[in-house]
Order: structure tokens, then C-alpha cells, then sequence
């Protein structure tokens, strides 16, 4: 049986009242998004924004160096690409494909011209780039103060809040350049998880076991982000049934 993609998978979009959906429906192009996809690169002119639906794209910081990490991770309930409403067409960082699957991407004029005119559009972007930036700011923190073991348990449960699946496609290298950690320092972290019996890794497959285990062990930073995601969320849900 085909999988049938529909805007309505994205939160955002979903929340949207159907006056509102209707004025982007006809220029929301599907697309699909492939694993190590580079969305936009930091200082480059981004031409549209994307909303997610079965995808998850990783927004990064890139060094001089070329070393990187995870600044935020945006799945279906959001949207990649606020600098476009919030008054640039550039970032300082880069937006790539965490998870394959598709999404939904709108051509820059429109969403400008669209947020522009006020309305539940414009409200839900910017509650939106609330929770972003929360989810920004928690990130940073963790990475400063909390373990490896914690950051991955951050990392993994906020990738299983997006996907339906339990089991997720995920090299050792990208979980690493994601926790701007080394790839040793990765192993290390899940090699205790699986041993705990939390998590089960094969090569390029991360499955988990015991998700009431993970956040026993995860930091507070998982939870923080969770509540502010759920916040956005509990108002979508809100006017959906407005």
C-alpha cells in the first residue's frame, strides 16, 4: 500500500485555518528529502522554506574548520528556513537531512508575502520560532554541561518524537558530526546504552529498546524542550478544533 503525503502531516500547516491553507496550497511543491541533503549552506540566499512531514532536518553551525554540530533538529512540527519571515534571506548555518522522507517546501516571495499580511499565518511562525529557539538555547547548554550518554539519550528520544518508527537510520559519523562530539566518544555512549539493554545497534541502525529507559537517563534538556514542543503543539491542536 502507497503512503499517501499530505500538507496536513505537518503540524504547522495543519494548525492553519482553511482560508489561510488555501492562499499556499497551490504553490506547496512535494519534495523528497534524501539522507545528507544540504537544504541551504550557511551565507548562501535561500530560495524556499521547507516544511517537513516524514523527514527530519538537522539545522548545524559550521566552523572554519569544517567542524560542526547540532544547533536544533525540525520535523513535522515545524518549518526549516525562518530567516525568510524573520528579516533575512541568509543564516550562518546550514540545514541538512537528518532523516529521509519528505516534505513540503514554499517559494520564499510566498511565505514572505503570506506572513506579511498578519493573521494566524504570521502568529503560528513566530510561536513557532519561540519553541526554536528554546529547543536552540537547551542544545547549547547541554553541550556545555551534560555527558555524551546524556546528549545522545536527548538526541535519540527527540528523533523518535518525530518518526513513527522505533528503529532509526543512523550512522555513527552523522550522530557524532550532529553532537559536534567524536565518533569514538559516540560509540563509547551507545556502547553502554545497548549494554543496558536501552538500545540495540547494527551498523547504520539505531533501535530502541527501552524508551522509558532512555529518559530515566537523559539530562533535564530533553525534558525542556519536550514541554515547549508539546506547548506549540496543544495550541495547534487548539485551533484545529476552533
Amino acid at each position: 500500500m502507497s503512503f499517501l503525503h499530505n500538507p496536513n502531516q505537518n503540524h504547522l500547516l495543519a494548525a492553519l485555518p482553511t482560508r489561510d491553507f488555501e492562499a499556499l496550497a497551490a504553490d506547496l511543491e512535494l519534495v523528497p528529502l534524501a539522507l545528507g541533503q544540504m537544504l541551504y549552506d550557511p551565507g548562501t540566499q535561500m530560495r524556499h522554506a521547507y516544511f517537513p512531514t516524514t523527514s527530519i532536518v538537522s539545522l548545524h553551525y559550521v566552523t572554519e574548520s569544517g567542524a560542526s554540530a547540532e544547533t536544533a533538529g525540525v520535523g513535522n512540527e515545524g518549518v526549516v528556513g525562518i530567516s525568510l519571515f524573520m528579516g533575512g534571506d541568509t543564516t550562518s548555518s546550514s540545514a541538512v537531512v537528518q532523516t529521509a522522507g519528505h516534505g513540503y517546501r514554499l517559494d520564499r516571495h510566498i511565505l514572505k508575502q503570506e506572513f506579511d499580511k498578519g493573521g494566524p499565518l504570521q502568529r503560528l511562525l513566530l510561536r513557532y520560532t519561540q519553541a526554536l529557539m528554546t529547543q536552540m538555547a537547551q542544545t547549547a547548554a547541554c553541550n556545555r554541561h551534560h555527558s555524551v550518554e546524556q546528549q545522545l539519550c536527548r538526541w535519540l528520544l527527540l528523533t523518535l518524537d518525530r518518526l513513527p518508527e522505533r528503529e532509526l537510520v543512523m550512522t555513527q559519523e552523522l550522530v557524532a558530526s550532529m553532537l559536534g562530539v567524536r565518533r569514538e566518544s559516540v560509540t563509547d555512549a551507545a556502547g553502554h546504552l545497548q549494554t543496558m539493554g536501552y538500545i540495540r545497534y547494527r551498523r547504520g541502525h539505531i533501535g530502541v529498546l527501552d524508551r522509558a529507559g532512555l529518559e530515566s537517563h537523559a539530562c533535564e534538556c530533553y525534558g525542556v524542550v519536550k514541554k515547549e514542543l508539546n506547548r506549540l503543539l496543544s495550541d495547534v491542536r487548539l485551533r484545529q478544533s476552533s
